[in-house]
């Protein structure tokens, strides 16, 4: 599905209700099925793929023989914690193509710390993996932190049900820290308090206490509509959201006060995104803390001519596609030619180039890719967006909801007025 984009023909103004955070309810479910019986109920969980696959995954139980999590990489390592830990179970876990490119081999080896049976079906460190679920040991066990937190949340959800506990070492350094702070609160709400001093996290041997989990909405989903507000200098109000809030992602609120964007308590919304001529003369920023956020970022700053020197960005090169690689690609076709240092770093003097052709851009399987280019219509109205259903993975309503803040959102092949300049 191709979708062409163009803004609304007057001041932006826009009620959007956000989808439930998927980084919440995948943990919740986890947490839940760890929890003796399964007990507890989750009240608005997210209507996304990667948490489809996960709750659908854990229906199947210890049960099931091969699971395909499709390119969910979040339920790839939560449920190679959770069946590894989980006596009885005997599966093969696999993904899409994409998901067996993604590597996985510092939670098998930490897994197998913790006294895993877990071997891979093909290519060593990648999925597919062959799951003999046992009673795990646990104790000391030491994985490197600067590659995912994911890897470190799968631990530290199972490390209870461990007969020792969990001991947990993280080498390096530590890869979006608060997404490890969102999971050990989310624990301690169930009633198992870890210890988290210095670079040693230790998890107490016992069993989660039965509750119910209620989701708020997705910060990492609301990156995209402060930067339509930004770009557009219009009006939106969000709801489902609440500051102070357990996620990472909402330093997305701080973030853009230098790109013109305040943040205040709503009248009809819960929180009301307030354009401000006050701006940054050029940003300095490091995502090591909130990776996700980088992408809306970059692209705003892109658009508003804003120069920008980012790092922390390592984690992009194993995301649903090489992000940091996808958005250089994509930014050429407006004209900004964004430099790229390593793994870590995008730098961009703010000069552009001429472009001569409507943009038609690329998503690679990447949910973040296709929202993140979106707001390019604002300033380049009727730009393409191929592949648009990735949006499932985390905002399936994502097109919709750009319909109701008065953008039009077409099928790329019905007749448009901007047909011309694609020739």
């Amino acid at each position: 599905m191709n979708l062409r984009i163009t803004p609304p023909d007057g001041i932006l103004e826009a009620s959007i209700s956000l989808p439930s955070s998927k980084s919440l309810s995948n943990r919740a479910l986890i947490l839940r099925a760890l929890t003796p019986d399964g007990e507890g109920t989750i009240s608005n969980l997210a209507q996304c793929d990667d948490t489809d696959v996960l709750s659908a995954a854990l229906t199947q139980g210890r049960d099931a023989r091969e699971v395909n999590i499709g390119a969910a990489g979040t339920a790839m390592r939560f449920l190679t914690a959770y069946y590894a830990a989980t006596d009885g179970s005997d599966i093969v876990l696999d993904g899409s193509d994409r998901m067996r490119h993604r590597p996985i081999h510092a939670l098998v080896d930490a897994l197998r710390q913790a006294g895993a049976d877990i071997e891979y079906v093909a290519e060593d460190g990648f999925p597919p993996l062959r799951i003999r679920g046992r009673k795990l040991a646990g104790g000391e066990v030491k994985v490197k932190a600067d590659i995912s937190s994911q890897y470190i949340s799968a631990l530290l959800m199972t490390g209870p049900v461990m007969t020792n506990g969990l001991t947990l070492t993280l080498e390096g350094e530590i890869a979006s820290r608060p997404y490890i702070l969102m999971t050990l609160t989310m624990m301690a709400e169930r009633g198992v308090e870890a210890d988290f001093t210095g670079n040693t996290i230790t998890v107490p041997a016992a069993s989660y206490r039965p509750g119910d989990f209620t989701i708020e909405g997705d910060w990492s989903a609301a990156a995209f509509w402060y930067e339509i507000a930004a770009v557009s200098s219009g009006f939106v109000g969000l709801d489902g959201l609440k500051l102070p809030s357990k996620q990472g992602d909402s330093v997305v609120s701080e973030i853009f006060t230098h790109l013109g964007i305040n943040t205040a308590d709503g009248e009809d919304a819960d929180l009301d995104l307030l354009a401000s001529p006050d701006q940054d003369a050029r940003i300095n920023y490091d995502f090591s803390d909130c990776p996700d956020l980088a992408q809306a970022v970059i692209a705003t700053c892109a658009l508003l001519g804003i120069p920008f020197k980012f790092t922390g960005l390592h984690s992009l090169r194993i995301k649903e596609t090489d992000r940091i690689e996808a958005m250089r690609r994509e930014l050429l076709k407006i004209g900004v030619n964004v430099a790229v240092t390593g793994d870590d770093l995008m730098e961009w003097d703010g000069r552009r180039t001429p472009i001569f052709e409507m943009p038609r851009f690329d998503t690679y399987d990447d949910h973040r890719m296709a929202m993140a280019l979106a707001a390019v219509s604002i300033f380049i109205p009727g730009i393409v967006i191929n592949d648009a259903e990735v949006v499932s993975k985390s905002y399936p309503t994502f097109w919709d909801d750009m319909r109701s803040a008065g953008f039009t959102v077409i099928d790329a092949s019905e007749p448009s007025e901007n047909d011309a300049d694609d020739k």
